[in-house]
């Protein structure tokens, strides 16, 4: 049985929200080995975050990453 892609891509995202939320702002090389996600994976859950307006980028070499706190 297919998992649908949103289930999937959903849960990735959510490793990354919950490491982002727990540890604060990452970069891609912190987040790797925080969350054990393969390349693919990392990046597809943060364009996942990005897109729902979820996580902020900090700075630009290198990117780091956090949690958006809205209110």
């Amino acid at each position: 049985m297919a998992v649908r892609v949103e289930e999937y891509f959903g849960c990735k995202a959510g490793v990354v929200w919950n490491v982002l939320s727990a540890q604060g702002p990452q970069n891609i090389a912190q987040l790797k080995r925080s969350t054990k996600l393969s390349d693919s994976e990392l990046y597809a859950a943060l364009g996942w975050l990005a897109r729902e307006n979820k996580i902020e980028i900090l700075g630009d070499r290198p990117l780091f990453f956090r949690f958006k706190v809205t209110g």
